[in-house]
C-alpha cells in the first residue's frame, strides 16, 4: 500500500507544484511566452479555465489559480484518505489541505531559488529557464539586496533569502504542531 500512497501523493503534489507555478508567474508577471511558462498554462488551463466562469479575478490576482491550488491539495488528501482510512472528517480535510499548500509553497519556493543559484554557476548565455527563473525569484530577492548589496560579485541575498526561508519554515512547523 505505501507505493500506492508514493504514486498518489506524488501525483498530486506534481499537478500542485505546476498549479502554484501558475499562480506565482502571474502574480510576478513573467513572460508567459516563455516555454517554461507555455507548459504550465497549458498543463493548468483544462481545469483553470473553467473555474474562472465561476471564480474571477479581483484586484490583479487570478483568484480561480489561488482556488485550483486548494482544490488539487485537497483532493489529494481525500484521495489518500479515501485509500488509506475509514473516516472523511471533513473539518481536518479541509485544514489539512490548506497545510498542504503551505508546505508546497515552501517546497517550490526553496527549488527554484536553489536551481537559479545553481543555474547562475553553470550556465552560459541566454537559457529561458534561467530567464523564467530570475523573473519569478528576482521580486523576492530586492529588498534584501537592498540590504546586502553583491560584495565583489558575489550575490548573497541568496543565501539570506534560503536561510529565512528555512526559518520562517521550522516556526510555522513548530506552530503547527502546537496547534494540533
Amino acid at each position: 500500500m505505501q507505493a500506492f500512497h508514493f504514486l498518489i501523493s506524488t501525483l498530486f503534489d506534481l499537478y500542485l507544484m505546476v498549479a502554484i507555478l501558475r499562480v506565482w508567474l502571474q502574480l510576478v508577471r513573467a513572460d508567459f511566452y516563455n516555454p517554461v511558462s507555455q507548459f504550465v498554462v497549458k498543463a493548468t488551463n483544462p481545469l483553470l479555465v473553467p473555474l474562472r466562469r465561476v471564480v474571477p479575478g479581483v484586484a490583479g490576482i487570478d483568484w480561480a489559480g489561488v482556488v485550483l491550488v486548494y482544490l488539487v491539495a485537497t483532493l489529494k488528501i481525500v484521495a489518500i484518505q479515501a485509500l488509506f482510512s475509514n473516516g472523511f472528517p471533513i473539518p481536518e480535510i479541509l485544514i489539512a489541505g490548506l497545510f498542504t499548500v503551505i508546505k508546497e509553497i515552501f517546497t517550490i519556493v526553496f527549488w527554484v531559488t536553489i536551481i537559479r543559484a545553481i543555474m547562475s554557476w553553470i550556465s552560459q548565455g541566454y537559457n529561458p529557464v534561467e530567464a523564467l527563473l530570475h523573473q519569478l525569484t528576482d521580486p523576492i530577492l530586492a529588498p534584501i539586496r537592498k540590504i546586502i548589496p553583491p560584495i565583489g560579485g558575489l550575490d548573497l541575498s541568496l543565501i539570506v533569502f534560503l536561510i529565512g526561508l528555512q526559518f520562517v519554515q521550522i516556526l510555522v512547523n513548530e506552530m503547527l504542531k502546537m496547534v494540533f
